[in-house]
């Protein structure tokens, strides 16, 4: 059998002296060659965080308090990263997560990472606020698996809204994001003044829905300063209760997600509420600065929950290393997202599918030289904590 990775690295091998001018390979190089195609405005959007940027390092830090412990002498000839999500066969272990306002990463926008997504068969969880409405990414991605982020509106009809748009599309399941119904202190954005939704980026989804078009008094592109000023105004739901939860459970027959927990007893709250996954998520740290990482909470999540439904997580995955472990601690899957995001950057859709199979090959590989042949065979045995 011939493994995936083994096909992406001899490429990039066989590649020889052209490699120096191929795209990166490392985490930090796309970081670092992004900084470098874009302003400081956009670039700070995607790298910066809450406060000081504490919860955004222990994400990443998390990771280094456990090493993957391998088993020798084992079969490995065939190796299998594809899980089960919802009665779906996914190939991979990953989504792509739900970063919004992509044009100000590259004109392709979100039809990029959907695009490579859907041609490297990888799930894509597309924002409420993307540039590039939500009919535009399932026309681009056709029968390839979607799901839709929702940041749910103060405004009933327009998540009604919303949901039905979501649905009639074909998105195969809601997220819905629950830890930013308030911006959060983010230095770099405000030392660049940056916020890009002033300019009607990432309104993709609300300038061409019905409901909220009918709450204007002139149509978006005749007054965009009074559109972004609803629209934000309606992101900014102090409001959102367990309460409204159950009205959006009632909406949609689709499975339903929760995004941002990183406590159990909400974990089991949301069980209660009729969830059919978490995804256990600090915003990468964009929201509260100080907060837990992810990682250190995954297990505690997960025994709360007790394997009722898939139990995800994002904020801090980097490698193929990172896959692993999280998976080892109890994950289901786990989201990408400053990765795709940084690839996007530099060279769009191409960008994203390179980082993709970057995953794709380490993980495979990470999964092999472990002593394990199948990612459903990962378990808390792979693993052990150091400090």
């Amino acid at each position: 059998m011939t493994f995936r990775s083994d096909e992406i690295q001899m490429k990039r091998y066989q590649s020889g002296d052209e490699a120096a001018i191929q795209l990166p390979v490392s985490y930090d190089d796309w970081r670092e060659r992004a900084k470098q195609i874009l302003a400081a405005g956009p670039f700070g959007y995607v790298h910066g965080a809450a406060g000081a940027g504490d919860t955004k390092r222990s994400n990443v830090d998390a990771f280094q308090k456990y090493r993957i412990r391998p088993r020798v002498c084992c079969d490995i000839s065939k190796c299998d990263i594809s899980i089960q999500l919802f009665g779906q066969k996914q190939p991979v272990p990953f989504l792509l997560a739900p970063i919004g306002v992509n044009t100000i990463l590259h004109s392709e926008g979100e039809v990029g990472p959907a695009k490579a997504a859907a041609k490297l068969g990888v799930p894509y969880i597309l924002s409420n606020v993307s540039s590039i409405p939500l009919e535009k990414i399932a026309e681009t991605m056709g029968e390839h698996t979607r799901w839709f982020q929702l940041y749910p509106p103060k405004n009933r009809e327009l998540t009604k809204s919303f949901l039905s748009r979501a649905e009639q599309a074909g998105f195969s399941a809601i997220v819905v994001t629950v830890d930013s119904t308030l911006l959060g202190w983010r230095e770099t954005d405000l030392s660049n003044a940056f916020l890009p939704f002033l300019t009607g980026q990432g309104m993709g989804n609300y300038f061409t829905d019905p409901v909220f078009c009918s709450q204007l008094k002139q149509p978006p592109h005749e007054n965009i300063k009074e559109a972004v000023k609803l629209a934000l105004d309606e992101g900014n739901n102090t409001c959102f209760t367990w309460k409204e939860l159950d009205f959006i459970r009632q909406q949609t027959k689709l499975p339903l997600l929760i995004k941002g927990i990183t406590h159990p007893d909400d974990a089991v709250m949301a069980l209660e509420h009729g969830v059919d996954g978490l995804i256990v998520s600090n915003h990468g740290g964009r929201q509260l600065d100080g907060a837990v990482a992810t990682l250190d909470v995954l297990p505690s999540i997960c025994e709360a929950v007790n394997g009722k439904v898939p139990v995800l997580m994002d904020s801090g995955i980097r490698r193929g290393a990172d896959i692993l472990k999280a998976i080892a601690l109890g994950a289901s899957a786990v989201l990408i997202g400053r990765p795709y995001a940084y690839a996007l950057a530099v060279a769009g859709q191409s960008g994203v599918e390179e980082v993709i199979q970057h995953l794709i090959a380490e993980t495979e590989l990470q999964l092999a030289i472990s002593g394990r042949h199948a990612i459903h065979e990962v378990d808390s045995s792979l693993i052990i904590k150091v400090q």
